[in-house]
């Protein structure tokens, strides 16, 4: 079996096709679903990110399967299979782990470096165990890649500038709210409880490298959701010095709880939660909106924001609307509002491209880092072609036990008055003696198996012995390395 990755990322599609291809919770599900269950493919996980779409599949053969992931994304999208076909990137294999690696690190983020992908990747496995496409292969797959992206941080610090989607795109507002060149968001704050551990301990990090009077100093801000991005963001401009937080969620709950953490962290800061259905009347009175909710739908409509800011005296204060989200959560055409700038993961995207978010400064960490993904993608495959020839030395036992109860068998019927104590000697000195005959050649066989082109030795000993690895009573009975006395 083999890995196949295929994706639609910031690199390879245009946004709006990427959001075209952002799917909720529940349809990643139902796609996931409708995979495993085609006869090409066993394993699926998704990768679903704001700037990336990625399926990873344990596929038996390549073009079949590749049809049928590609075919399945169709339908549940929407996109013409040749809409798909061109933007799509396609890794097989060793490129697939390698590419599964290099998103983990953060080396194909927007902002290269951000280590939000790593809880990513997590959600992804979560989101494939709860729906039963997971197995052992992916989970193996997506557990190493965990501790390749942890390794390339601790490692090499390539997150230590704070480089996140968030601090990204209040870099591209501040150029909007203060033209005349106010100071960069370069650093992501200290986080609080409600965050999440994986933001808090990203932020922790890099702190004190803040400027004080951080470059919001005196703006109000409207932060729409309050999962683990808004979370970041809300955190984010609290630091970064914002008077005043406003939290709007779908889940009460979660807005208020969000909001209390702020002000207990970032006294003496305003930071109140306020209904969704609520959140428009708002506009008016805030400098801007960060707004990530994971909607399916428009979330700030162009007549909305008209609505909200008629009438409404503003002393020439533009209001700069942040869209994280993948769908979009505000309608483009606030783009032609007076005194309402929109900024959203295009602009992002063009921003970094251009070079913010600090990437250059980190060009020796990102050499690193690609040392390391090519170091542990030659570890990963070492273990899969030692577990792959793991099945056919099951079965060479198996075939060994055959043959020794066979021989017990015909032993029996010449010596029919064989004493029971005599029985179990014979017994225990053949089965020993297949043992240590076995012992040596099937540990070789593993280390000959780990190493490149190791796959030939597998197929030899199945030749020679006529084995078949796939036959259950071959792999049900686990493999033992018997003592001097089994």
């Amino acid at each position: 079996m083999s890995v196949l990755a295929v994706g639609l990322s910031h690199r390879s599609s245009p946004v709006a096709l990427l959001e075209r291809a952002a799917l909720d919770g529940e349809e990643r599900l139902k796609l996931m679903a409708e995979m495993t269950g085609s006869s090409v493919i066993d394993e699926v996980m998704m990768v679903s990110t704001c700037n990336r779409t990625e399926i990873y599949a344990e596929v038996g053969k390549f073009h079949p399967a590749l049809t049928e992931v590609i075919g399945r994304l169709s339908e549940r999208t929407g996109i013409s299979t040749a809409e798909l076909t061109e933007h799509a990137y396609v890794h097989y294999e060793d490129r697939a782990v390698q590419h599964l690696f290099s998103v983990a690190c953060g080396l194909d983020s927007m902002v290269v470096g951000e280590g939000q992908i790593l809880g990513q990747v997590r959600n992804a496995l979560k989101d494939a165990q709860h729906g039963g496409t997971l197995g052992r292969v992916l989970n193996d797959l997506g557990q190493r890649a965990l501790r390749v992206g942890k390794r390339a941080h601790t490692e090499t610090h390539l997150d230590h500038a704070g480089a996140d989607m968030v601090t990204l795109g209040l870099e591209v507002a501040l150029d909007r709210l203060r033209p005349s060149g106010a100071p960069a968001a370069a650093a992501a704050p200290a986080a609080c409880p409600a965050a999440g551990t994986a933001v808090a301990d990203a932020a922790a990090d890099v702190a004190a490298a803040l400027p004080e009077p951080g470059p919001l100093t005196g703006l109000r801000v409207l932060v729409l959701g309050a999962g683990s991005m808004s979370a970041l963001a809300a955190n984010t401009v609290a630091r970064l010095g914002a008077s005043a937080v406003t939290v709007a969620n779908r889940t009460a709950e979660r807005a208020e709880r969000l909001a209390e953490c702020l002000t207990e962290a970032y006294e003496p800061i305003r930071s109140r939660a306020v209904p969704f259905t609520e959140a428009a009347a708002e506009l008016p009175a805030v400098d801007l909106v960060v707004s990530c909710t994971g909607a399916q739908g428009l979330v700030l409509t162009a007549a909305d924001v008209r609505s909200a800011l008629a009438g409404a005296p503003r002393g020439g204060r533009p209001l700069v609307l942040l869209d994280l989200a993948l769908p979009r959560d505000v309608d483009e055409e606030v783009r032609a509002l007076d005194g309402v700038h929109l900024v959203d993961i295009e602009d992002l995207r063009q921003a970094a491209a251009a070079g913010a978010g600090g990437a250059g400064g980190r060009t020796g960490a990102i050499s690193l880092v690609r040392e390391i993904v090519d170091e542990e993608v030659a570890e990963y495959r070492s273990v899969r072609r030692a577990d792959e020839v793991a099945p056919t030395v099951v079965a060479l036992r198996a075939h060994a036990g055959e043959v020794v109860a066979a021989e017990l068998a015909r032993l029996e019927n010449r010596l029919p008055g064989l004493g029971e104590k005599e029985r179990e000697e014979v017994s225990r000195a053949l089965r020993r003696t297949v043992d240590k005959i076995l012992h040596r050649p099937t540990v070789r066989v593993k280390e000959l198996a780990a190493r490149p082109g190791g796959d030939s030795y597998g197929a030899a000993l199945r030749e020679l012995f006529d084995l078949d690895p796939a036959a259950p009573e071959a792999v049900a009975r686990p493999e033992t390395v018997p003592g001097e006395d089994a």
